[in-house]
């Protein structure tokens, strides 16, 4: 026994060492294999990301003519676009033109607070987004009838007509449109000489508060139904004939086929151009509500931009408008991601 004891005793650690020895082994070469792969990979890596930059440079150089028609547009955004939010860290300063940008002292978020706690706040923001969601649900759906219709045109001369009439309003100034605007519905102009006509009084348009948002939504578009038809005639244009063709053959009516086959063929489109005005739902034309303003619809046409203008320049608070206007641009920025998000979660169709 104890000579068993005894080699047991001998022979135990023999065995324990040789196990261990095994497994150390083990453990070396799958050590030594994995850092050998993870370096066999960062070369690939690096080989991928240079033939890939590389392939890049080829093809700005053989393509240098389309990038050099891509370079004003660039410049223009870059200096008029990007360039300007240089000047964004105003809106956390008050700014004293004495001591410059990086000269002024450091506020936080008290013009964000100052502007959530003043009376007419929410005015303002209701003003702001009842008339771009009006301007948007009326106006949006509108060139896309149009487009509808003027591709079931069969005479071209008179479709060209309409193209014609209905483009010609885009191109009209905002300071013209407003005077048009104006004469039209004043005590003796147009529209009140046909309700004379009718034995009606004459109505004050542009001092009625609640005739403001009608006039602004439906005169802008009457201004842009027909400029903004033509993205969605060029998408008509690009559907397949034969489609129709085979439609017609098996007795689909027309308006079968401006259903199944045309709306979802401009769908895409559609979508694509839902998701962008959305995303400036909070941006309200300056120019067109400003000019229609007087001070009696001042309470429904008091919006963002006209705010801006009045506190930032008029007053001279630069820092308080600065932080306005970002507000105004972090809520559509939100908007934009939002509904492209949904269009993404729904449709095959969205921005990035």
């Amino acid at each position: 026994m104890v000579c068993k004891f005894q080699r047991f005793t001998i022979y135990l650690p023999d065995i324990i060492l040789e196990s261990s020895n095994h497994n150390s082994i083990k453990g070396g070469e799958a050590m030594t294999n994995q850092m050998s792969m993870e370096k066999t990979r960062k070369i690939k890596e690096k080989f991928s990301y240079q033939k890939t930059k590389n392939g890049t440079v080829k093809k700005i150089i053989r393509n240098w003519q389309l990038y050099l028609f891509i370079l004003p547009a660039l410049v223009y955004f870059l200096i008029f676009c990007y360039g300007p939010m240089y000047g964004i860290q105003i809106a956390f300063k008050d700014f004293i033109a004495t001591k410059g940008i990086w000269g002024s002292p450091w506020v936080g978020f008290k013009h964000f607070r100052n502007f959530f706690g003043i009376h007419s706040f929410k005015i303002i923001i209701k003003n702001t987004l009842s008339l771009s969601i009006y301007a948007l649900l009326a106006g949006f759906p509108m060139p896309i009838i149009l487009a509808l219709l003027l591709n079931e045109v069969k005479s071209n001369k008179f479709k060209k007509l309409v193209q014609n009439v209905t483009y010609a309003p885009h191109f009209i100034s905002t300071v013209v449109m407003v005077g048009m605007i104006i004469l039209f519905l004043s005590p003796n102009g147009i529209v009140n000489k046909f309700l004379g006509l009718w034995g009606l009084e004459p109505i004050l348009f542009l001092t009625k508060a609640h005739y403001f948002s009608h006039i602004y939504v439906w005169t802008g578009i009457w201004q842009n139904v027909g400029w903004s038809s033509i993205i969605y005639l060029a998408a008509l244009a690009g559907i397949d004939p034969e489609l129709h063709e085979a439609a017609i053959v098996d007795g689909a009516t027309r308006m079968q086929r401006i259903l199944h086959i045309n709306i979802p063929g401009i769908l895409p489109t559609m979508v694509i151009l839902l998701i962008l005005n959305a995303g400036g739902i909070m941006n309200v034309g300056f120019e067109k509500v400003f000019l229609m303003q007087n001070p009696l619809n001042l309470e429904v046409s008091e919006v963002i931009s006209t705010y801006v203008y009045k506190v930032g320049l008029l007053d001279a608070k630069y820092s308080f408008s600065a932080a306005v206007g970002l507000f105004n641009t972090v809520i559509n920025l939100i908007l934009l991601i939002t509904v492209n998000k949904i269009a993404k979660s729904v449709s095959d169709t969205y921005l990035w």
